[in-house]
């Protein structure tokens, strides 16, 4: 395929989304003929989130899919959108992400975010090793990560005086980007005060990406690396030949949206043969269409022109697309059509 140079620069976030009738192997399997195709096409960055014991979603573990994804790629950076910290030791994270960085040096980034991305239950299974990484220390835990990760790693200073030093790998020659992720002031701040780069989740949240974006350049604290406030936003994007595909791809993902907002039970995705047999109820309709208002749907040129829009309305030359388009019944298990040319049409008009 040919390469192209966008503008604004197009990257990918991939949940690992998991249909009816599909197991996580083949969820596996499209999302890295995916991260193949958007390296081939020139998007920036493809990043894999974190979450828990959803039966829509295989991305568990972005570090593990990270160090497939780099050995499967040739330019892209891949990282993590993002690892949710409270959910982990610092040390492991920075062991983690050294040895990626080892991998593929200058391709790796590190999205940090402070939610645990699931329910009590799995919280604290995930913190029964005796993890310490709550959220109000997540500051802290950044910079220790941070520290790890370089060449000259952190030192752990005792009451007695005495020093103990700590490496995340043996002879690091680089460190992966660190960003800061979220839909919160919080996040915002803290990445300005710490000199990191920012993404706001605008994929999820719909409120409050102004006055964040805002935030995040009025404090902004130059640092070595950054001199200057580097941030891009997050998008939901289904793009099809025409408008009409378009909306019907998208109604799968809208419908999972709207059951987890009114807390009804998670399912796989269903396909969008399914959506159309079984009708939304009234609150499943009020909410999907709530949530297509903030969504980029329909045909390439279109969607390319309300994407530069919104990168330009927000100062930004990078819009990392959430591509959301579901499959019909019809489409092998093993393949993401609709996800797939998203990206193809998309990058080829951008």
């Amino acid at each position: 395929m040919l390469q192209l140079k966008m503008t604004p620069a197009l990257s990918v976030l991939d949940l690992v989304p998991v249909r009816t009738g599909q197991t996580t192997a083949q969820a596996l399997t499209t999302s890295f003929a995916l991260a193949r195709t958007a390296d081939e096409l020139g998007f920036r960055r493809y990043w894999y989130a974190e979450h828990h014991n959803m039966p829509a979603v295989a991305s568990t573990s972005p570090p593990v899919l990270i160090a497939a994804t780099v050995t499967q790629t040739k330019r892209i950076r891949v990282g993590s959108g993002g690892v949710m910290l409270p959910n982990h030791a610092p040390l492991i994270v920075g062991e983690q992400f050294a040895a990626l960085e080892a991998l593929a040096p200058g391709r790796i980034d590190l999205g940090l975010g402070r939610a645990p991305g699931s329910d009590p239950v799995i919280t604290q299974l995930l913190r029964r090793s005796g993890t310490t990484s709550e959220a109000q220390q997540f500051p802290d835990h950044v910079q220790d990560i941070m520290q790890l990760m370089g060449p000259e790693g952190a030192t752990v200073r005792f009451t007695s005086g005495d020093t103990y030093d700590v490496h995340a790998t043996p002879e690091a020659t680089g460190s992966p980007m660190v960003w800061l992720l979220g839909s919160s002031d919080f996040s915002a701040r803290l990445a300005a005060q710490l000199g990191l780069p920012y993404v706001f989740a605008h994929h999820f949240a719909g409120e409050g990406i102004e006055r964040a974006m805002s935030l995040y350049r009025q404090e902004f604290v130059a640092s070595e690396t950054f001199p200057e406030p580097v941030t891009f936003v997050t998008a939901n994007v289904v793009v099809a030949p025409n408008q009409a595909e378009a909306e019907e791809r998208a109604l799968p993902q809208l419908r999972q949206f709207a059951r987890l907002r009114s807390n009804k039970p998670m399912r796989k995705i269903e396909t969008v043969d399914e959506v159309l047999r079984d009708p939304s109820d009234a609150l499943e309709d009020s909410l999907m269409q709530q949530n297509r208002q903030r969504w980029f749907v329909g045909e390439p040129s279109k969607v390319a022109d309300e994407l530069r829009t919104f990168a330009e309305t927000h100062g930004v030359d990078e819009v990392m697309i959430s591509p959301s388009a579901g499959a019909y019944e019809s489409e092998p298990l093993d393949e993401t059509p609709g996800r797939m040319q998203t990206l193809e049409l998309l990058a080829a008009e951008l």
